[in-house]
């Protein structure tokens, strides 16, 4: 049965994106049986994994009840995932009644015993498509960049999961929150570690160990739709994501 992962932050250019694409390839070379799912309508994350997103089906259609879940997922050279477009941007005008926050868990529900993971990528907000990724998922991962504004919205980040937790997924569990594009040696980047360190404290967040460093080959590997692994495997970023898998296997992902 997979486990489910959602990658969240309300701000943007944060990771998200690149953590989801990262991860469902690293999981997927060491043997996992492995899904993306966008629910971005942007639709980053399916360019970046080659997906078709004009002329197939996406999960805005399987939201919409319009074919089943199955028939939307597209296998990759990369992973297998359900792409988005910019039509998902119109499900918070469309669905408006009740239960609208478990569309993307009933969808999931045929798909769990075919995965060991499924990763999904979420927008840059807190409204029903994230709800409902927070409804679907297991855990939710927080990459956060190393500056003083990612750490703004942690508090309301925090209170979005209680919520859905209280009211729509009890089970819910807080993976961690890491920093991506990370200098540990400079004075600042330091200090922005010890700042999220005490945010994450009040807030009961597990901060892990593994932090991303930068890495122009990251956005490469993605404009080109390239596997990081075949593009740039000895880039320290690639590097620190095979690190931050080991942790989170560590962690309970196993």
């Amino acid at each position: 049965m997979a486990k489910v992962i959602v990658l969240s932050n309300q701000k943007g250019g944060v990771g998200k994106t690149t953590t989801a694409n990262a991860l469902a390839v690293i999981f997927k070379a060491r043997g996992y049986r492995v899904l993306a799912v966008d629910m971005d309508p942007q639709g980053n994350l399916s360019f970046s994994m080659g997906a078709d997103t004009d002329g197939s089906a996406t999960i805005y259609d399987v939201l919409k009840g319009e074919l089943k879940t199955r028939f939307a997922v597209q296998r990759t050279a990369l992973v297998d995932i359900i792409p988005s477009n910019i039509l998902l941007s119109s499900i918070e005008l469309e669905f408006t009644g009740a239960s609208r926050e478990y569309l993307l868990r009933s969808a999931l529900q045929t798909l769990l015993p075919l995965y060991d993971y499924i990763f999904i990528d979420s927008p840059p907000a807190l409204g029903i498509l994230t709800v409902n990724a927070f409804t679907a998922a297991d855990y939710v991962l927080v990459p956060l960049l190393s500056d003083i504004f990612s750490l703004q919205g942690i508090t309301q980040l925090k209170e979005t999961i209680d919520r859905v937790r209280n009211y729509c997924n009890p089970d819910i569990q807080m993976l961690g929150a890491f920093l991506t594009k990370h200098n540990a040696r400079t004075r600042f980047s330091k200090e922005i570690k010890g700042t999220l360190d005490m945010v994450a404290a009040d807030l009961d967040m597990p901060v892990l160990q593994t932090s991303v460093r930068e890495s122009i080959s990251l956005r490469e590997a993605q404009s080109l739709q390239q596997s990081i692994l075949d593009y740039a495997p000895y880039s320290n970023a690639v590097l620190d994501y095979g690190r931050l898998a080991n942790e989170l296997l560590e962690r309970g992902l196993a």
